[in-house]
């Protein structure tokens, strides 16, 4: 309802605690499709698998993100996976298929995203780094 005219239909929730199984993980974004999770829970975990996830990488935790965390999403079945990458402006796009990640794109620079499951919803990159991380200031 507060989109920017997008196609709706989905509710994220920024860094959520996901209950999979005997784990609990932290993406940075989670989404649901709205028939799925109709409303945002009010309990401090969610059991209910995203169909997406965001992992916004950082030294700190890019190797678990691509790693363990990545393994895990497939394990549980969520459907879309994106990887943000700031140091190198990237976007990887990947979905589930066949209990596999399939790479579905690489978006870098000032390029448009236009990727499964928001292709519908396009946005330059650009908009994920307000501030030049080249700068000095």
């Amino acid at each position: 309802g507060r989109g920017r005219g997008g196609p709706g239909g989905w509710i994220f929730i920024g860094e959520p605690e996901l209950h999979l199984g005997p784990h609990v993980l932290v993406p940075d974004v989670g989404g649901w499709r709205k028939e799925r999770l109709p409303d945002v829970p009010r309990t401090p975990g969610i059991a209910i698998v995203p169909d997406w996830v965001c992992e916004v990488l950082s030294p700190a935790t890019a190797k678990r993100d691509r790693g363990a965390k990545q393994a895990i999403y497939a394990e549980f079945g969520v459907s879309f996976f994106w990887v943000v990458d700031p140091s190198n402006r990237l976007l990887d796009a990947y979905q589930l298929v066949a209990g596999k990640w399939m790479l579905l794109g690489t978006v870098g620079g000032s390029d448009e995203v236009s990727l499964p499951p928001f292709e519908d919803a396009r946005f330059p990159l650009d908009v994920l780094f307000p501030f030049d991380q080249t700068s000095s200031e």
